[in-house]
């Protein structure tokens, strides 16, 4: 059977590991949580880059940082993971869903901006499959209407807009290091801050509301409870694996993007003559190769396809559900009509 996903390993997962446990400092934010960090911040002009113990956590992260409370609206696209919505919903604001685009997944852009009410307070674009939104717009929207962007670029890693890096655009960002995503870490995350307003609060949230990173870079005498946070700092074996993941960045991009290519070479004339969808990149976007997906009319075709693969040994799934629809959801906001709902991941 081929999988559904086969986690990149560079073969130095366990060497770093084994040093990160006999170097006396495993807790976190020690030599391989700074290594990485760094790496980001260099390669992707990012301001500040901490790691996470998930995605998750750096989205709640950042709706701690936005300061969202109850009453607040968030606007989101409805097709994207749970974790775009739960992060602001625990902080008890109300979602707000917005549409796709017509010819991609990703958020409708043109529609965003008659979703923002008096209440509003944060845009989150998703960069579904790695492809940007169009920022430009999302970012004149929130100059114009004074809100925060917050980018989920958990699947969006190496990914580009208009030559930016992803998560280095809107204000705060958040990326992941699951063990589906191209960069990996079996979990974990990254919290990308590009507004200074947010830095110096972000590492107290990080360190369980202390002021703990300041007291051993010497910059405070002892170190005590500031702010509320929580543990959202991983252990220093979590960052040992993921530096020997980003120790191969390059090889690992150049093989997702081309069987990627491949995918989309092979089955461009057979999803033509059957009136499937595939992958849409915006002149403005880059593939960074993280998934590839088709859209197929119905949900009978969808089902036929699958067991097909799965008949030849082939593992492939549809991906979200759309979450306004969701059984939770349903008591929380304001949505719109949804159109993205056939959407199949191949992996």
């Amino acid at each position: 059977m081929i999988p559904f996903n086969k986690p990149y390993l560079s073969g130095k997962e366990m060497h770093y590991m084994y040093h990160a446990v006999y170097s006396g400092k495993i807790s976190g934010n020690g030599m391989f949580t700074q290594k990485c960090q760094q790496f980001y911040e260099k390669r992707y002009n990012i301001k500040k880059a901490l790691l996470t113990t998930s995605c998750t956590d750096a989205l709640e992260m950042c709706a701690i940082l936005s300061d969202i409370k109850p009453g607040d609206e968030i606007i989101i696209p409805s097709y994207t993971f749970v974790s775009t919505a739960l992060a602001f919903v625990r902080q008890g604001a109300t979602i707000v869903f917005a549409d796709s685009r017509s010819d991609h997944p990703g958020i409708d852009e043109d529609a965003v901006e008659s979703l923002i009410t008096r209440k509003t307070k944060a845009i989150v674009p998703v960069h579904y499959a790695g492809v940007a939104c169009d920022m430009d717009k999302i970012m004149a929207l929130a100059e114009k209407h004074k809100l925060i962007v917050i980018e989920d670029a958990a699947q969006a890693i190496e990914s580009h807009y208009k030559c930016r890096p992803l998560g280095s655009i809107g204000h705060l960002a958040a990326f992941s290091f699951h063990e589906t995503k191209n960069i990996n870490a079996g979990e974990g995350g990254m919290l990308a801050i590009n507004d200074d307003r947010f830095s110096h609060r972000a590492e107290i949230i990080w360190e369980k509301g202390t002021n703990r990173a300041e007291f051993f870079r010497g910059d405070v005498n002892k170190y005590s409870w500031v702010d509320i946070g929580s543990s959202f700092l991983p252990s220093e074996i979590i960052s040992a694996y993921l530096w020997a993941q980003i120790e191969h960045i390059e090889e690992i991009q150049n093989r997702r993007i081309h069987i990627w290519n491949r995918y989309n070479t092979l089955l461009e004339d057979w999803a033509k003559k059957h009136g499937i969808g595939m992958s849409h990149l915006p002149e403005y976007a880059t593939n960074n190769g993280h998934l590839f997906f088709l859209v197929f009319g119905n949900l009978s075709d969808r089902k036929r396809f699958l067991e097909y693969l799965w008949n030849n040994n082939i593992h492939a799934v549809f991906h979200y559900l759309c979450l306004h629809k969701s059984p939770f959801q349903k008591k929380w906001g304001l949505y719109r009509i949804y159109r993205w709902q056939r959407c199949i991941q191949i992996a």
